[in-house]
């Protein structure tokens, strides 16, 4: 499992399967949000068993579902307001960490005035594709 420190605070990382909650908690995150509605795939880790093994090493467990389509202002709001009060650093999952990483631009943008195209030009060079964020952006204006 390869995690992408985005700041101080945040990690993001693909799907987490049996086993990486224990070297979460070893890497000294405190706080695991998972981003990704059960059963989007077969054989999909579930929430209830991250859950689970995320508390059995530790960690606090936040189960936040969306998808792209449904990012809303408060999925965003609830992200940023769960990783603000994290004691400590967080990692968030979902399919491919992009979701998590969208959340997390959008927060940037709409609580802190971050520039959206540059926010998408560091996901880019990261590996990233979070152009969605101006649809997002769009959006949470209605």
């Amino acid at each position: 499992m390869k995690l992408h420190k985005l700041d101080d605070k945040l990690s993001v990382a693909a799907q987490i399967a049996p086993g990486d909650a224990r070297a979460i908690a070893q890497g000294g995150a405190r706080t695991l949000i998972n981003n990704r509605p059960d059963n989007e795939e077969p054989n999909q880790f579930s929430h209830d068993d991250a859950r689970t093994e995320a508390e059995a090493v530790g960690l606090s467990y936040l189960y936040q579902p969306v998808t792209t389509p449904t990012i809303d202002r408060a999925a965003i709001d609830a992200f940023a307001d769960s990783v603000a009060q994290s004691p400590g650093p967080v990692v968030a999952h979902c399919r491919s960490g992009t979701r998590c990483y969208l959340l997390w631009a959008a927060g940037k943008v709409l609580r802190n005035g971050a520039d959206p195209e540059t926010l998408i030009s560091e996901a880019t060079g990261r590996g990233f594709d979070i152009t969605a964020l101006r649809g997002v952006l769009e959006r949470t204006k209605k």
